[in-house]
Protein backbone atom coordinates (compact mmCIF):
# COMPACT_ATOMS: atom_id res chain seq x y z
CA UNK A 1 0.00 0.00 0.00
CA UNK A 2 1.16 3.52 -0.81
CA UNK A 3 -0.26 5.97 1.69
CA UNK A 4 0.04 9.65 2.41
CA UNK A 5 -0.65 10.42 6.07
CA UNK A 6 -1.31 13.93 7.32
CA UNK A 7 -1.99 15.50 10.68
CA UNK A 8 -0.25 17.14 13.57
CA UNK A 9 0.07 19.88 16.08
CA UNK A 10 -0.14 17.61 19.11
CA UNK A 11 0.68 14.04 20.06
CA UNK A 12 -3.06 13.40 20.08
CA UNK A 13 -2.97 13.51 16.29
CA UNK A 14 0.54 12.19 15.65
CA UNK A 15 0.44 8.97 17.66
CA UNK A 16 -2.80 7.64 16.13
CA UNK A 17 -1.15 8.24 12.76
CA UNK A 18 1.86 6.19 13.80
CA UNK A 19 -0.40 3.42 15.10
CA UNK A 20 -2.16 3.24 11.73
CA UNK A 21 1.16 3.23 9.88
CA UNK A 22 2.48 0.43 12.10
CA UNK A 23 -0.58 -1.73 11.42
CA UNK A 24 -0.27 -1.23 7.66
CA UNK A 25 3.43 -2.16 7.87
CA UNK A 26 2.56 -5.27 9.86
CA UNK A 27 0.03 -6.38 7.24
CA UNK A 28 1.94 -5.18 4.18
CA UNK A 29 5.67 -4.86 4.94
CA UNK A 30 6.49 -3.40 1.53
CA UNK A 31 4.17 -0.43 2.01
CA UNK A 32 5.46 3.09 1.33
CA UNK A 33 4.50 6.19 3.27
CA UNK A 34 4.78 9.95 2.98
CA UNK A 35 3.82 12.11 5.94
CA UNK A 36 2.65 15.68 5.39
CA UNK A 37 2.74 17.92 8.45
CA UNK A 38 3.43 21.49 9.42
CA UNK A 39 6.85 23.09 9.11
CA UNK A 40 7.20 24.11 12.76
CA UNK A 41 5.23 21.83 15.10
CA UNK A 42 6.16 18.65 16.91
CA UNK A 43 5.42 16.21 14.07
CA UNK A 44 8.41 17.60 12.15
CA UNK A 45 10.69 16.21 14.88
CA UNK A 46 8.83 13.01 15.76
CA UNK A 47 7.92 11.51 12.38
CA UNK A 48 11.42 11.43 10.78
CA UNK A 49 12.67 9.45 13.80
CA UNK A 50 10.56 6.57 12.54
CA UNK A 51 12.24 6.64 9.09
CA UNK A 52 9.12 8.00 7.44
CA UNK A 53 9.56 10.49 4.60
CA UNK A 54 8.32 13.88 5.72
CA UNK A 55 7.12 17.03 3.96
CA UNK A 56 6.61 20.14 6.07
CA UNK A 57 4.21 22.83 4.87
CA UNK A 58 4.02 26.32 6.33
CA UNK A 59 0.59 26.67 7.90
CA UNK A 60 -0.93 28.32 10.94
CA UNK A 61 -4.27 28.10 12.70
CA UNK A 62 -6.71 30.96 12.26
CA UNK A 63 -7.16 33.21 15.29
CA UNK A 64 -10.75 33.20 16.54
CA UNK A 65 -10.58 36.97 17.08
CA UNK A 66 -9.75 39.53 14.38
CA UNK A 67 -5.99 39.60 13.95
CA UNK A 68 -3.55 40.86 11.34
CA UNK A 69 -1.79 37.50 11.59
CA UNK A 70 -4.81 35.90 9.90
CA UNK A 71 -3.76 37.58 6.65
CA UNK A 72 -0.51 35.60 6.68
CA UNK A 73 -2.42 32.48 7.72
CA UNK A 74 -4.75 32.74 4.72
CA UNK A 75 -1.81 33.37 2.39
CA UNK A 76 -0.04 30.24 3.68
CA UNK A 77 -3.29 28.30 3.44
CA UNK A 78 -3.64 29.08 -0.27
CA UNK A 79 0.00 28.20 -0.91
CA UNK A 80 -0.52 24.93 0.96
CA UNK A 81 -3.08 23.82 -1.64
CA UNK A 82 -0.57 24.38 -4.44
CA UNK A 83 2.16 22.46 -2.64
CA UNK A 84 -0.19 19.63 -1.66
CA UNK A 85 -1.31 19.19 -5.25
CA UNK A 86 2.27 18.79 -6.43
CA UNK A 87 3.33 16.48 -3.57
CA UNK A 88 0.26 14.23 -3.87
CA UNK A 89 0.55 13.84 -7.64
CA UNK A 90 4.26 13.05 -7.40
CA UNK A 91 3.77 10.39 -4.73
CA UNK A 92 0.60 8.98 -6.36
CA UNK A 93 -0.82 7.21 -3.27
CA UNK A 94 -3.42 4.47 -3.04
CA UNK A 95 -5.06 6.32 -0.17
CA UNK A 96 -4.67 9.58 1.75
CA UNK A 97 -5.21 9.44 5.52
CA UNK A 98 -5.99 12.43 7.75
CA UNK A 99 -5.78 12.25 11.55
CA UNK A 100 -6.69 15.81 12.54
CA UNK A 101 -5.19 19.27 12.86
CA UNK A 102 -5.48 22.14 10.40
CA UNK A 103 -2.82 20.68 8.08
CA UNK A 104 -5.28 17.94 7.10
CA UNK A 105 -7.62 20.41 5.43
CA UNK A 106 -5.59 21.21 2.29
CA UNK A 107 -4.21 17.66 2.05
CA UNK A 108 -7.49 15.74 2.21
CA UNK A 109 -9.54 18.21 0.15
CA UNK A 110 -6.85 18.40 -2.55
CA UNK A 111 -6.49 14.61 -2.65
CA UNK A 112 -10.23 14.17 -3.13
CA UNK A 113 -10.33 16.74 -5.92
CA UNK A 114 -7.47 14.88 -7.63
CA UNK A 115 -9.49 11.65 -7.49
CA UNK A 116 -7.65 9.81 -4.70
CA UNK A 117 -9.33 7.76 -1.97
CA UNK A 118 -9.52 9.64 1.32
CA UNK A 119 -9.96 8.60 4.95
CA UNK A 120 -10.07 10.59 8.19
CA UNK A 121 -9.90 9.52 11.83
CA UNK A 122 -11.48 11.55 14.63
CA UNK A 123 -10.04 11.01 18.11
CA UNK A 124 -12.38 13.13 20.24
CA UNK A 125 -15.99 12.71 21.29
CA UNK A 126 -16.77 16.04 19.59
CA UNK A 127 -15.14 16.25 16.13
CA UNK A 128 -12.63 19.01 15.47
CA UNK A 129 -13.33 21.84 13.02
CA UNK A 130 -11.07 20.39 10.34
CA UNK A 131 -12.72 16.97 10.37
CA UNK A 132 -16.22 18.45 10.35
CA UNK A 133 -15.31 20.50 7.29
CA UNK A 134 -13.60 17.54 5.64
CA UNK A 135 -16.60 15.21 5.94
CA UNK A 136 -17.65 16.01 2.37
CA UNK A 137 -14.13 15.22 1.09
CA UNK A 138 -13.68 11.93 2.98
CA UNK A 139 -14.71 8.56 1.57
CA UNK A 140 -14.70 7.00 5.04
CA UNK A 141 -14.58 8.41 8.58
CA UNK A 142 -13.45 6.46 11.65
CA UNK A 143 -14.53 7.67 15.08
CA UNK A 144 -13.21 6.92 18.58
CA UNK A 145 -16.43 7.60 20.50
CA UNK A 146 -19.80 6.25 19.39
CA UNK A 147 -21.38 9.56 20.46
CA UNK A 148 -19.43 11.33 17.67
CA UNK A 149 -21.82 10.03 15.00
CA UNK A 150 -24.40 12.71 15.69
CA UNK A 151 -21.99 15.45 14.61
CA UNK A 152 -21.68 14.13 11.05
CA UNK A 153 -24.28 14.42 8.29
CA UNK A 154 -23.41 11.25 6.35
CA UNK A 155 -23.84 8.21 8.65
CA UNK A 156 -23.03 5.81 5.82
CA UNK A 157 -19.42 7.05 5.90
CA UNK A 158 -18.97 6.55 9.65
CA UNK A 159 -17.43 3.51 11.35
CA UNK A 160 -16.89 3.27 15.12
CA UNK A 161 -13.35 1.92 15.38
CA UNK A 162 -12.04 3.41 18.62
CA UNK A 163 -8.60 4.97 18.84
CA UNK A 164 -5.64 2.90 17.57
CA UNK A 165 -3.28 4.41 20.16
CA UNK A 166 -4.64 2.03 22.77
CA UNK A 167 -3.67 -1.05 20.81
CA UNK A 168 -0.29 0.43 20.02
CA UNK A 169 0.30 1.12 23.71
CA UNK A 170 -0.01 -2.57 24.55
CA UNK A 171 2.98 -3.32 22.35
CA UNK A 172 5.27 -0.78 24.04
CA UNK A 173 8.10 -2.11 26.17
CA UNK A 174 7.87 -1.13 29.85
CA UNK A 175 10.57 1.36 30.83
CA UNK A 176 13.03 0.61 33.61
CA UNK A 177 12.37 3.19 36.33
CA UNK A 178 16.11 3.51 36.88
CA UNK A 179 16.38 5.14 33.42
CA UNK A 180 14.38 8.03 34.86
CA UNK A 181 16.18 8.14 38.19
CA UNK A 182 13.19 6.63 39.99
CA UNK A 183 13.00 3.98 42.72
CA UNK A 184 11.84 0.59 41.37
CA UNK A 185 9.82 -0.49 44.42
CA UNK A 186 7.93 2.78 45.05
CA UNK A 187 4.53 3.68 43.62
CA UNK A 188 4.71 6.15 40.73
CA UNK A 189 2.38 9.07 40.00
CA UNK A 190 2.79 10.41 36.46
CA UNK A 191 1.65 14.03 35.97
CA UNK A 192 1.50 15.19 32.35
CA UNK A 193 -0.69 17.88 30.82
CA UNK A 194 -0.58 16.75 27.21
CA UNK A 195 2.31 16.66 24.76
CA UNK A 196 2.66 20.47 24.81
CA UNK A 197 2.07 21.02 28.51
CA UNK A 198 -0.17 23.68 30.07
CA UNK A 199 1.11 26.97 31.43
CA UNK A 200 -1.73 27.53 33.89
CA UNK A 201 -1.89 23.98 35.27
CA UNK A 202 1.90 23.73 35.40
CA UNK A 203 1.97 26.88 37.55
CA UNK A 204 -0.66 25.45 39.90
CA UNK A 205 1.04 22.05 40.17
CA UNK A 206 4.39 23.74 40.75
CA UNK A 207 2.96 25.32 43.91
CA UNK A 208 1.69 21.89 45.00
CA UNK A 209 4.88 19.90 44.45
CA UNK A 210 6.45 20.76 47.85
CA UNK A 211 3.33 19.25 49.48
CA UNK A 212 4.37 15.83 48.15
CA UNK A 213 7.51 15.89 50.26
CA UNK A 214 8.13 12.72 52.32
CA UNK A 215 5.28 10.76 50.72
CA UNK A 216 5.94 7.05 50.23
CA UNK A 217 5.33 7.40 46.47
CA UNK A 218 7.23 9.26 43.74
CA UNK A 219 6.09 11.95 41.32
CA UNK A 220 7.22 12.17 37.70
CA UNK A 221 6.16 15.59 36.41
CA UNK A 222 6.36 16.07 32.62
CA UNK A 223 6.17 19.83 32.03
CA UNK A 224 6.32 20.14 28.24
CA UNK A 225 9.45 21.51 26.58
CA UNK A 226 8.34 25.15 26.68
CA UNK A 227 7.89 25.25 30.45
CA UNK A 228 10.70 23.10 31.83
CA UNK A 229 13.32 25.79 32.44
CA UNK A 230 10.82 28.24 33.89
CA UNK A 231 9.66 25.66 36.44
CA UNK A 232 13.00 24.15 37.41
CA UNK A 233 14.67 27.56 37.77
CA UNK A 234 12.30 28.70 40.49
CA UNK A 235 11.47 25.48 42.33
CA UNK A 236 13.23 23.58 45.07
CA UNK A 237 12.29 20.02 44.13
CA UNK A 238 11.46 17.47 46.86
CA UNK A 239 13.52 14.27 46.77
CA UNK A 240 10.56 12.15 45.69
CA UNK A 241 9.74 14.42 42.72
CA UNK A 242 11.41 14.12 39.30
CA UNK A 243 10.80 16.80 36.67
CA UNK A 244 11.42 16.27 32.93
CA UNK A 245 10.50 18.38 29.88
CA UNK A 246 9.22 15.60 27.62
CA UNK A 247 9.22 11.82 27.23
CA UNK A 248 9.01 10.25 23.79
CA UNK A 249 6.84 7.12 23.75
CA UNK A 250 5.05 7.95 27.00
CA UNK A 251 3.34 4.56 27.01
CA UNK A 252 6.60 2.95 28.17
CA UNK A 253 6.30 5.02 31.36
CA UNK A 254 2.54 4.51 31.64
CA UNK A 255 3.16 0.76 31.82
CA UNK A 256 4.98 1.23 35.11
CA UNK A 257 2.69 4.00 36.43
CA UNK A 258 0.37 3.39 39.40
CA UNK A 259 -1.65 6.58 39.02
CA UNK A 260 -1.78 9.24 36.31
CA UNK A 261 -2.81 12.90 36.42
CA UNK A 262 -3.60 14.00 32.91
CA UNK A 263 -5.51 16.16 30.47
CA UNK A 264 -8.29 14.27 28.68
CA UNK A 265 -7.01 14.18 25.12
CA UNK A 266 -8.58 11.28 23.27
CA UNK A 267 -5.37 9.47 22.36
CA UNK A 268 -4.06 9.58 25.93
CA UNK A 269 -7.43 8.31 27.10
CA UNK A 270 -7.29 5.35 24.74
CA UNK A 271 -3.84 4.45 26.10
CA UNK A 272 -5.09 4.80 29.67
CA UNK A 273 -8.00 2.47 28.93
CA UNK A 274 -5.85 -0.12 27.19
CA UNK A 275 -3.16 -0.11 29.89
CA UNK A 276 -5.75 0.17 32.69
CA UNK A 277 -4.00 3.06 34.43
CA UNK A 278 -6.14 4.68 37.17
CA UNK A 279 -6.31 8.38 36.31
CA UNK A 280 -7.31 11.75 37.70
CA UNK A 281 -8.33 13.87 34.72
CA UNK A 282 -7.91 17.65 34.63
CA UNK A 283 -9.62 18.43 31.29
CA UNK A 284 -8.53 21.47 29.33
CA UNK A 285 -11.36 24.03 29.28
CA UNK A 286 -9.75 25.82 26.32
CA UNK A 287 -10.59 23.29 23.59
CA UNK A 288 -13.40 23.32 21.05
CA UNK A 289 -16.83 22.57 22.57
CA UNK A 290 -15.17 21.65 25.88
CA UNK A 291 -14.62 18.20 24.35
CA UNK A 292 -11.98 17.10 26.87
CA UNK A 293 -14.47 17.38 29.73
CA UNK A 294 -16.93 15.29 27.73
CA UNK A 295 -14.21 12.77 26.86
CA UNK A 296 -13.27 12.35 30.53
CA UNK A 297 -16.85 12.32 31.76
CA UNK A 298 -17.52 9.18 29.71
CA UNK A 299 -15.06 7.37 31.98
CA UNK A 300 -16.10 9.11 35.19
CA UNK A 301 -19.75 8.10 34.69
CA UNK A 302 -18.73 4.44 34.54
CA UNK A 303 -16.52 4.67 37.62
CA UNK A 304 -13.32 4.25 35.60
CA UNK A 305 -11.65 7.60 36.41
CA UNK A 306 -11.73 10.67 38.65
CA UNK A 307 -12.03 14.28 37.49
CA UNK A 308 -10.95 17.63 38.89
CA UNK A 309 -11.95 20.64 36.81
CA UNK A 310 -9.15 23.16 36.31
CA UNK A 311 -11.09 25.91 38.12
CA UNK A 312 -11.22 23.65 41.21
CA UNK A 313 -7.50 22.82 41.18
CA UNK A 314 -6.67 24.79 44.32
CA UNK A 315 -4.91 24.31 47.62
CA UNK A 316 -3.94 20.72 48.31
CA UNK A 317 -6.87 19.10 46.48
CA UNK A 318 -4.64 17.10 44.13
CA UNK A 319 -2.39 15.89 46.95
CA UNK A 320 -5.40 14.87 49.05
CA UNK A 321 -7.05 13.06 46.14
CA UNK A 322 -3.88 11.06 45.39
CA UNK A 323 -3.32 10.23 49.06
CA UNK A 324 -6.91 9.09 49.54
CA UNK A 325 -6.84 6.91 46.44
CA UNK A 326 -3.65 5.13 47.51
CA UNK A 327 -5.08 4.61 51.02
CA UNK A 328 -8.41 3.27 49.75
CA UNK A 329 -7.35 0.08 47.96
CA UNK A 330 -10.93 -0.92 47.22
CA UNK A 331 -11.62 2.35 45.38
CA UNK A 332 -8.29 2.16 43.55
CA UNK A 333 -8.88 -1.44 42.42
CA UNK A 334 -12.42 -0.57 41.32
CA UNK A 335 -11.02 2.03 38.93
CA UNK A 336 -8.74 -0.60 37.38
CA UNK A 337 -11.57 -3.14 37.08
CA UNK A 338 -13.90 -0.64 35.41
CA UNK A 339 -11.21 0.32 32.89
CA UNK A 340 -11.18 -3.26 31.61
CA UNK A 341 -14.74 -2.96 30.31
CA UNK A 342 -14.27 0.24 28.32
CA UNK A 343 -12.98 0.94 24.83
CA UNK A 344 -12.80 -0.85 21.51
CA UNK A 345 -10.52 -3.82 21.00
CA UNK A 346 -8.50 -4.10 17.80
CA UNK A 347 -8.96 -0.50 16.62
CA UNK A 348 -6.02 -0.42 14.23
CA UNK A 349 -7.14 -3.73 12.71
CA UNK A 350 -10.57 -2.25 12.01
CA UNK A 351 -8.98 0.82 10.46
CA UNK A 352 -6.66 -1.27 8.29
CA UNK A 353 -9.64 -3.23 6.93
CA UNK A 354 -11.40 0.02 6.05
CA UNK A 355 -8.32 1.30 4.23
CA UNK A 356 -7.86 -2.00 2.39
CA UNK A 357 -11.47 -1.89 1.19
CA UNK A 358 -11.02 1.68 -0.02
CA UNK A 359 -7.86 0.78 -1.95
CA UNK A 360 -9.49 -2.24 -3.55
CA UNK A 361 -12.42 -0.09 -4.73
CA UNK A 362 -10.07 1.81 -7.07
Amino acid sequence: MRAIVCGGGTGGHIYPALAIINKIKEKEPNSEFLYIGTHNRMEKDIIPKYDIDYVGIEMYGLKRKLSISNVKTLYCYMNAFKKCKKVIKNFNPDVVIGVGGYITDPVISTAKKLGYKTFIHEQNSIPGLSNRHLEKFADKIAISFESSKKYFKNPEKIVYTGNPCGENALQAKKIDKKELGLTPNKKLVLIVMGSLGSSKVNDIITTMLPMFNERDYEILFVTGKNYYEKITNKLKVPKNVKIVPYIDNMTRVMKTTDLMVSRAGASTMSEIMSLEVPTIFIPSPYVTDNHQYKNANDLVKTGAALLIEEENLKGDILVRTIDELFRDKRKYNKLKENLKDIGVKGSSEKIYKMLKELVEEK
